[in-house]
């Protein structure tokens, strides 16, 4: 530790409900270790669930961050955490600073999917060293990763921002809002859509059509229908929830764009676990149910493994399509929340 470094530092980490919170209480031990490095003692770290707001002009409103700021005694830094992906100039916005207030927001989305705790916190760290330096020659810089940059906004002294490169930064986005989406939470709210998949998906084990059917087809031509039938559910599932966004504006289309990719890409998952849940029960079913003589006698050849695994693969091609249909039954499935498009329409303050 160097002897130069500022006593004392106090830190306020706002996040977003959910997600963002989780990874907030994640980072904080490890933030406060950092922090240790740099700084003299004290070292304070509240960590604080609040969400970030929208003006009608998609703005953000740090009104809330300026009254915790407050609340908390006036820290030396307030770290917003928020799963709002944001773009400026057509480029990923990781991170933006705002002397001003002492404010750093840092968009989870755009630090992607994987390894996004150790990104999150050196993130946080990065913006905490430039709203209070230490003085230190690595500093601030010593976080920060090749593929973003820190620059200042024009017309505006000492407020940066970061941005990463724009070619690998919208897919590292995308996949970090798939991430924010949380699939696998999504999977049991189409509780309804399994039940009728596997009510469908059943009749495979119990009518021979359906074996003899299974095994005159190729295994391309068999995978080809598996993907047909989740992209239909997947087509339902999205339209019939009102799930694909608009632009409200031109300069929104970029943004939009994301939305929709990461909605398309969280049901995919969404519906490929629910096709391979569904296959496995019913390849289960089939190798309880169905006597291999008897099979033989149906198909004329002695049944495998693969067998029964193409019976339960085609009859859950079956069953994903009236899952698609049984969703639309169940009223308390409201997909609609669970995307990024529907939880910042939330955020925003009404015109009126």
């Amino acid at each position: 530790m160097s002897t130069a470094a500022p006593t004392g530092v106090s830190i306020l980490l706002v996040a977003d409900p959910g997600l963002p919170t989780r990874r907030a209480h994640a980072v904080k031990e490890d933030l406060q270790a950092l922090l240790n490095d740099s700084y003299h003692p004290p070292i304070t770290v509240h960590v604080v669930t609040e969400t970030l707001r929208l003006r009608p002009d998609h703005t953000l409103d740090l009104s809330t961050a300026v009254d915790l700021s407050e609340e908390y005694e006036h820290p030396d830094a307030v770290l917003l955490l928020t799963e709002i992906p944001r773009l400026t100039d057509g480029k990923p916005l990781i991170a933006e600073i705002f002397p001003t207030e002492q404010v750093a927001v840092v968009s989870c989305p755009t630090l992607g999917a994987f390894a996004s705790l150790h990104r999150i916190l050196h993130v946080l760290m990065s913006c905490t060293l430039r709203m209070k330096p230490t003085g230190e020659q690595r500093g601030s810089t010593g976080f920060d990763r090749r593929w973003t940059q820190w620059s200042e906004v024009e017309d505006l002294p000492g407020h940066l921002a970061l941005h990463s490169r724009a070619t690998t930064g919208g897919v590292r986005t995308v996949c970090g809002m798939v991430a924010g989406n949380e699939p696998l939470r999504t999977v049991p709210t189409l509780s309804s859509a399994l039940a009728a998949a596997s009510a469908t998906g059943a009749f495979g084990i119990f009518y021979s059509s359906i074996w003899a059917m299974s095994t005159y087809l190729s295994t391309p031509r068999l995978l080809g229908i598996g993907v047909l039938a989740m992209s239909a559910m997947i087509a339902w599932l999205i339209l019939s929830n009102g799930l694909w966004d608009r632009p409200l504006r031109a300069g929104l289309a970029r943004t939009v764009l994301l939305y929709n990719l990461s909605t398309v890409l969280t049901m995919a998952l969404c519906v490929a676990a629910l096709y391979l849940a569904l296959v496995l029960l019913i390849l289960a079913g089939g190798l309880i149910v169905i006597a291999p003589a008897y099979m033989a006698d149906i198909i004329g050849e002695h049944p495998s493994f693969t067998t029964y695994l193409d019976i339960a693969w085609l009859s859950a091609a079956m069953g994903v399509v009236a899952g698609a249909l049984g969703s639309s039954f169940d009223q308390s499935t409201d997909l609609r929340r669970l995307t990024h498009g529907q939880r910042e329409r939330q955020r925003r303050y009404s015109e009126g």
